[in-house]
């Protein structure tokens, strides 16, 4: 059986304006996070010498698709830009997997962000191909789960 571990007496808390053992007040705490690391692969996409919309050219790409998908949604073209938008996010999941730097398009892990913009993308896609008028993607138990749920 393992010892138990003793517990130490914390130091009373200073009073305000003090800072207890000649420590600042600020510099007490050394628990508190400082700055924020880049997520994997969260590098410039190009050198230093490129220009910066040279440098973060994938989300660049992905953000100009999704800006003219909602152009095409707004023009009256609504599944036409809905399939662009969830393309857009297919293809910055391409671009977060295959590539090792990819600039501002990486914001978590790169295994988080594969995911999230996979299947956001895959999810747009599908409810775009199901949309009314005349969905070209029927999924029969879509229309069960509906006829349950408003019930």
């Amino acid at each position: 059986m393992r010892p138990r571990a003793r517990l130490r007496a914390m130091p009373a808390e200073p009073e305000h304006g003090e800072t207890g053992a000649g420590t600042p007040r600020a510099h007490r705490h050394a628990l508190f996070t400082r700055t924020t690391a880049r997520p994997e692969g969260g590098g410039r996409a190009a050198g230093k010498d490129a220009s910066a919309p040279a440098r973060q050219w994938p989300i660049l790409v992905v953000l100009g698709g999704v800006v003219l998908g909602l152009i095409l949604t707004a023009a009256d073209h609504f599944r036409a830009g809905t399939v662009l938008i969830g393309a857009m996010l297919l293809l910055g999941a391409v671009l977060r997997w295959a590539l090792p730097s990819v600039g501002m398009l990486a914001v978590r892990s790169r295994f988080t962000d594969v995911i999230t913009y996979a299947l956001l993308g895959t999810t747009i896609v599908l409810l775009a191909l199901m949309a009314q008028p005349e969905p070209i993607l029927d999924i029969p138990f879509v229309k069960d789960i509906i006829r349950f749920s408003v019930r």
